[in-house]
């Protein structure tokens, strides 16, 4: 089979030929249909991540089918299509397993980072960490769900958001686009916190109300001013000071999410934390029961990122471009 090979840090892709693998007790064999090129592999060939392993094949954002069952297993069937994510298992015993946190266990491993992940033909996955598609979803524009999605999703879940909320959404990217229709169709009213005014129309397209620049306008003030403050500020953007700067833009007993960060610490003042009762938090991918309940939202509400589908030996370049701001929109590998 052919995959792509993440051999070290600061290094490019190696273009493979691999034997396709057999699954283990516990597993399955999917050949591939689509997986996402997400920031996260640009995280890796960093070094981001010191608990990678190398060489490893990349990528977590999975959908393809089923077409062997390792022993032991006899779901989901041969023939399924299913997705896979960042999770790839957790040790099943652990509190935060038993509790259906699997995404918090302490002994989770992850995909395309420390365990075989989807640039290649073929994966070996976790029978309990696939999720079967809904009917009808587009396995090629529903690979990025399998990150940006649970990500935007469970995020917006667990910061709150509800019907009549005031959802702010810094960064309209991978991440942030999808929090932004997710946070409409749960019928909460959303604003965008963009750098430039060049996302505005964007922002409207996806159903914001409000758009704030922050190179003309203070992201805090201007979150004050509509109607009070935003309840929820999720931010989306690789950038932790961003997440700050719009802290004071939070209505009281709001709360800031990172969903997105970045190198720099989190810096924030106290006194009007307290004054406020705001709640600052964090929310990494999800477990598998927040992977259903994603797709099963999205299948409802028709909801998937634009995608621009390219071939495996592209997935270097599309690397490059998202590594110089110049992605061009969401990049899914496709298999034949």
């Amino acid at each position: 089979m052919r995959a792509a090979i993440a051999t070290a840090t600061d290094a490019p892709l190696s273009q493979v030929e691999r034997p396709v693998p057999e699954p283990g007790p516990g597993e399955v064999l999917v050949r591939i249909t689509a997986c996402g090129v997400c920031f996260s592999e640009l995280n890796l060939l960093r070094g981001h991540y010191p608990f990678a392993r190398f060489p490893v094949v990349p990528g977590h954002e999975i959908t393809g089918t089923v077409v062997a069952l390792g022993p032991g297993v006899d779901r989901p069937e041969v023939g399924t299509p299913v997705g896979a994510q960042f999770l790839h298992d957790s040790c099943g015993h652990c509190d935060q397993c038993v509790r259906g946190g699997q995404i918090l266990c302490p002994e989770k491993r992850i995909t395309g980072v420390v365990v075989d992940g989807g640039y290649a033909e073929y994966a070996v996955l976790r029978a309990g960490f696939v999720t079967p598609l809904p009917s009808g979803l587009d396995p090629v524009a529903a690979a990025p769900l399998m990150c940006a999605g649970i990500t935007a999703f469970n995020g917006l879940r667990r910061g709150g958001a509800t019907a009549g909320s005031r959802v702010a959404v810094i960064g309209a990217g991978g991440i942030g686009a999808l929090a932004v229709r997710y946070a409409v169709a749960m019928g909460a009213r959303v604003a965008v916190v963009g750098r430039s005014r060049r996302g505005a129309d964007l922002a409207r397209e996806l159903g914001a109300e409000l758009f704030v620049a922050t190179d003309e306008s203070d992201p805090a003030v201007s979150l004050r001013a509509w109607g009070g403050g935003a309840d929820l500020v999720l931010n989306a953007a690789p950038s932790t000071s961003a997440a700050a700067a719009a802290l004071g833009g939070l209505a009281p007993d709001g709360t800031l999410l990172l969903c997105g960060y970045g190198s720099e610490p989190l810096v924030l003042p106290a006194q009007p934390m307290v004054l406020n009762r705001l709640r600052v938090m964090a929310s990494p991918s999800g477990s598998p029961h927040d992977l259903r309940d994603t797709l099963a939202f999205s299948a409802a509400h028709g909801i998937l990122p634009s995608v621009r589908p390219i071939a495996l030996d592209g997935a270097q370049a599309a690397l490059d471009a998202m590594a110089a701001g110049r992605g061009g929109g969401r990049s899914v590998i496709v298999f034949d």
